[in-house]
């Protein structure tokens, strides 16, 4: 990748904007903080519902608002929703305030979904390096996993007795880094096609086109179809009984952390090297193989987790393919949607997402009386059915539509 490119200084940008916004202190000890403050299981799982409506209903309205405006409003925006919902936390001790805390955040995301992912596409094709866009998404996810062992390491360690001042402390330093995140988001700079976003007669214009894209480009819903079911039965329903399965497979309590930590570092190393894996490796295969590695992994862990050996590998092979599907479906998914729409586009096919969200663990509801080990197999099944949907590489579609778009705009 070139220096001192308009992508170079935005990767940079979003990858501190990432860590800052990533480092949660009070996530580790975060169900038990719950407790602490009067919620009972009932309430806890009602939060990730009340987070999920609220990204899925704001979705298309950010997109448009990042395509209208530009990213770095949305990114201000986004970011100034969620210091509010951070500070809820401070007094909340009633149900109904952890809902809007938890409405707020979900809000939140939805400014920075779609935004920084056109921010990013467009940097590079400024500089003709668009291709590139798998190896720059690997970059800016990595500050995730940076994010994630700073927070299990120094989140434990302050919250040990878990009273109601280290709660507040680790509040405090979550909202502090939050803060300190706006002053990173002045410093994003635009592409050209995004200083004077187009202006249409109806705010339902960008609407429009985004359908049309994908109208067009059929090929989109299905990968974003095999991303999804691959996505949520391989990281999102593998994580939410992580936990209880390295626990029963024998891992003490006190080592659990030390694991998260060790796959922080699996990820944030693959997700550095993603460039150097597209590079050998076709990236439709990549997403194929890696497919595969969740459904075996998922399999094994439903049949033959109980030995400590395996849970930990399927825990570290989960990890590592977490890492590097993403960026390369960004990759493959920006090069089929034109720079006009793309935040618009992307938000419409995250609501795809959210939908297949919400249909997956209604689905996995109905097995949750079998214990851990039917949950896995389900989710098996569900990564298998992702894998095998066929993903094929499109990218004159984008370069069409964007030519139009200037023709038609001079």
């Amino acid at each position: 990748m070139k220096k001192n490119t308009l992508a170079a200084h935005n990767i940079k940008i979003l990858f501190w904007i990432t860590i800052l916004q990533g480092t949660s202190f009070i996530a580790p000890v975060l169900t038990l903080f719950y407790f602490a403050r009067g919620l009972t299981e009932f309430h806890i799982l009602l939060l990730p519902v009340f987070w999920s409506l609220s990204l899925l209903l704001g979705e298309v309205p950010a997109g448009v608002y990042a395509d209208r405006f530009n990213p770095k409003i949305s990114f201000l925006t986004g970011a100034g929703i969620r210091i509010a919902s951070l500070c809820m936390l401070f007094f909340a001790d009633q149900p109904w305030q952890f809902y809007l805390y938890s409405i707020l955040n979900g809000l939140s995301m939805a400014f920075f979904s779609g935004s920084d992912q056109a921010l990013i596409y467009d940097s590079l094709k400024e500089s003709n390096e668009e291709e590139l866009m798998v190896d720059a998404y690997g970059k800016i996810q990595s500050g995730t996993f940076i994010a994630t062992l700073f927070a299990v390491v120094i989140g434990g360690y302050l919250a040990q007795d878990l009273r109601e001042d280290q709660f507040i402390l680790l509040i405090a330093l979550g909202l502090a880094l939050n803060i300190a995140s706006l002053i990173f988001i002045l410093f994003v700079r635009l592409p050209q096609k995004v200083e004077s976003p187009i202006q249409d007669e109806s705010v339902f214009a960008s609407v429009r086109e985004g359908l049309r894209v994908i109208r067009q480009a059929p090929q989109l819903l299905i990968m974003v179809l095999n991303a999804t079911f691959v996505f949520i039965a391989g990281v999102v329903a593998f994580e939410a009984f992580d936990q209880p399965f390295l626990k029963d497979a024998g891992l003490a309590v006190e080592y659990i952390g030390v694991m998260y930590g060790v796959g922080a570092l699996i990820g944030f190393f693959s997700a550095r090297s993603i460039g150097w894996l597209t590079k050998r490796f076709s990236r439709i295969g990549l997403m194929f193989f890696s497919g595969l590695l969740v459904v075996g992994a998922l399999a094994v862990a439903s049949l033959f987790g109980d030995a400590l050996l395996v849970a930990l590998t399927v825990y570290l092979v989960l990890k590592f393919v977490s890492a590097i599907r993403v960026p390369i479906y960004t990759q493959l998914s920006n090069d089929l949607i034109p720079s006009h729409v793309r935040a618009t586009t992307i938000s419409l096919l995250s609501i795809v997402d959210g939908v297949i969200d919400l249909i997956v663990f209604g689905t996995l509801t109905f097995f949750a009386t079998g214990g851990i080990s039917s949950i896995y197999m389900v989710c098996a099944v569900v990564a298998l059915i992702g894998t095998l949907l066929p993903i094929r590489k499109m990218k004159q579609d984008a370069q069409v539509a964007d030519a139009g778009v200037a023709i038609d705009h001079k």
